[in-house]
């Protein structure tokens, strides 16, 4: 767990971070989001003290991080920044091996962690893991960066806009990615992001800041239905927010699982369970469908997603 308490930054007479309390619980992704200069850098980079703080307390499973050496608490948080931060002149196995091989694993153990990780991360360990950066796309890159993040398990993870310089598929890939491991994995992850979509997706709770201060902390859901100032319901959106409520509800919760689609009109693919409204929504108005098959994440058909549903339950 990470606990700030009246937490502030000053760059000389200026106040990046101005008396934040925060909580993010164990397992949690925590997504600070707002516009540029609002704070939300500063205050990742207080947590693992590459910025020391002003004032207040910032409090890691209960003890202080000032009280402790700053290359452990270091080594015991995986930090993924923009552009990846890789060693050019590393492959991309040693560059993910730095953080083990520092704590003096094994051989044996660094081999088998960077192949895990490499395989976890949908990079072929045979066909990258003696390449170098340069050899890489972004969204690969990307991905060793993750990677390197998490190759001595720690347990907490800091991300500063890890995406935010890629391009939109490979970003919503990565985003995908990032919701399948944290499935798996369980860090209590920090992410920051001036995207709020980016945010309403991976977040389990979201801090709205704006000015050094946090003006919301709250699940997207409270967020997207309750916004706490004007401010934020700018920052969500106010005319489609609607939408935005039916992404973050799956088609499992509105699906018919005791009917099939009538013939001819469930469309060639169907939607998964998994998959959100909005998507089903979205593929139904395309494809002129009153109607789409659903399927499990074993590929069966498992019930039936109507339009009339999501209208009326959707949002």
């Amino acid at each position: 767990m990470i606990e700030l308490k009246k937490v502030t930054r000053r760059f000389g007479d200026s106040v990046a971070v101005d008396r934040i309390n925060l909580t993010i619980e164990t397992g949690e992704v925590c997504v600070l989001v707002g516009s540029s200069g609002c704070g939300k850098s500063t205050t990742l980079r207080m947590i693992n003290r590459l910025l020391p703080s002003s004032e207040g307390e910032i409090l890691v499973d209960g003890e202080d991080v000032t009280s402790m050496n700053p290359q452990q608490l270091r080594l015991n948080m995986g930090y993924v920044i923009q552009g990846t931060g890789l060693f050019p002149h590393w492959t991309v196995a040693r560059n993910i091996a730095m953080v083990p091989r520092l704590l003096k694993w094994p051989k044996e153990r660094i081999d088998a962690r960077v192949d895990e990780l490499m395989t976890l991360l949908d990079l072929d360990p045979a066909a990258h893991a003696h390449k170098y950066p340069q050899q890489l796309s972004g969204g690969q890159a990307q991905r060793v960066g993750v990677a390197r993040a998490l190759a001595a398990d720690p347990n907490i993870l800091l991300m500063d806009e890890p995406f935010g310089a890629l391009d939109a598929i490979t970003r919503e890939s990565l985003q995908q990615e990032m919701l399948r491991i944290q499935q798996q994995v369980r860090k209590t992850t920090v992410f920051v992001t001036h995207d709020i979509d980016e945010a309403l997706k991976l977040a389990t709770r979201i801090a709205v800041m704006d000015q050094g201060r946090i003006i919301q902390h709250d699940t997207p859901e409270n967020i997207l239905r309750r916004p706490a100032s004007e401010f934020v319901e700018n920052l969500v959106g106010k005319q489609d927010r609607g939408l935005k409520l039916m992404s973050l509800r799956p088609v499992r919760d509105l699906m018919d699982r005791h009917q099939s689609p009538k013939p001819g009109a469930a469309g060639a693919e169907g939607v998964k369970e998994d998959d959100n409204v909005r998507l089903a929504l979205s593929v139904m108005l395309w494809q002129d469908l009153p109607e789409m098959a659903v399927f499990n994440a074993q590929g069966q058909e498992s019930g039936v997603i109507t339009r009339e549903r999501i209208i009326q339950g959707g949002a």
